[in-house]
């Protein structure tokens, strides 16, 4: 049988397959009269434009599947079929120092990676991608405390110690034995 997804590689094989895969797709993505770079809610697409370009000079359209950016009365330089849905309302696009046209793109899906932007053009390999770190600092508060709840219990079961839930449970036990010490709650299990 023909080794198509590269099950029967040496760790080398498969390195130098990944490392030509990631040229070969570096190499596609120069190629484009753009650059982008994407996040989990969004893209981002820098067009560069002749220096000096005004504002409106430029038709930029964005649909909810669709991509039109060029100069006006001009062939577009970047112009197709979304590979997935935007929204609308919530993208944008701004000129920049007269020479490229920044546009932000909305996910309608913000938990998928794109493969490229318009659907003819080369895609990437979504499965290389590594999303950046969150930092704590990032979140909102009632997710940040749900987050250190989270990583503190996790932390003390690796310590064989209770958790969070598991202290709580016990001090209402302290609470409620020293209201009531007629009963003899000794071989209660809470837990």
């Amino acid at each position: 049988m023909a080794d198509t997804e590269g099950e029967n590689l040496t760790a080398e094989q498969r390195e130098a397959k990944d490392k030509a895969a990631r040229e070969r797709e570096a190499a596609e993505q120069a190629e484009l009269p753009y650059q982008w770079r994407q996040e989990l809610g969004e893209v981002e697409i820098s067009v560069p434009v002749p220096p000096g370009t005004r504002g409106k000079e430029l038709s930029v359209i964005i649909q909810k599947k669709k991509i039109h950016v060029g100069l006006k009365g001009k062939e577009p330089i970047l112009a197709g079929e979304l590979c997935k849905e935007v929204k609308v309302d919530e993208s944008n696009w701004t000129l920049q120092d007269q020479k490229i046209v920044l546009i932000t793109l909305e996910k309608v899906n913000k938990q998928t990676w794109w493969e490229n932007v318009v659907t003819h053009h080369p895609k990437i390999d979504t499965s290389k991608i590594e999303p950046p770190n969150s930092k704590l600092s990032d979140l909102d508060s009632e997710t940040r405390g749900m987050v250190e709840k989270m990583m503190f219990d996790n932390q003390q079961k690796q310590l064989g110690k209770p958790t969070s839930d598991e202290m709580k449970k016990a001090e209402m036990l302290k609470k409620f034995q020293a209201q009531h010490p007629e009963l003899d709650l000794s071989g209660a299990n809470i837990m």
